[in-house]
């Protein structure tokens, strides 16, 4: 199976609200990030042992580890958990960023470094969340 249809089975497994949620978060950052590169991880580590909740990531950043090595990852995800949905925003230096800048806004969000975590897109201000979004990708690109 293909990473595309790994996606769409990720997202119509999901309860009604939350699927379409994340149907309307999946093409929103598609039109961010037009051609961009597509993952699917499904939350299984190399033995097959759960260790997250499945996430979809969209684009390609490297990450530098300080013993040198380097490993490509995606830029921006999105995960369904038992709360709501997730938006990660990986990559970026300043981990306050997101809080300062799009917190006041958002609406009913939490934000950590990297991640706004909501119920649903109702609670939220989609455009803040597509601002936050275009400036992950503008600054943690490879």
């Amino acid at each position: 199976m293909d990473v595309h249809e790994q996606i769409s089975q990720y997202i119509a497994g999901q309860p009604e609200k939350k699927r379409s949620d994340m149907q309307i978060l999946d093409e929103v950052i598609r039109e961010l990030m037009p051609n961009c590169r597509l993952w699917f991880l499904d939350g299984k580590d190399e033995s097959g042992k759960v260790v997250s909740n499945p996430n979809v990531g969209y684009g390609l950043r490297t990450i530098n580890y300080a013993d040198g090595k380097t490993k490509e990852f995606y830029q921006i995800g999105i995960s369904a958990n038992t709360a709501g949905i997730s938006v990660y925003i990986l990559g970026l230096d300043d981990k306050k960023y997101l809080s300062e800048k799009f917190g006041k806004e958002i609406g009913k969000a939490t934000i950590t470094g990297y991640c706004i975590k909501f119920k649903t897109l109702a609670d939220i201000n989609l455009g803040v969340l597509q601002n936050a979004i275009h400036h992950g990708v503008e600054n943690t690109g490879s």
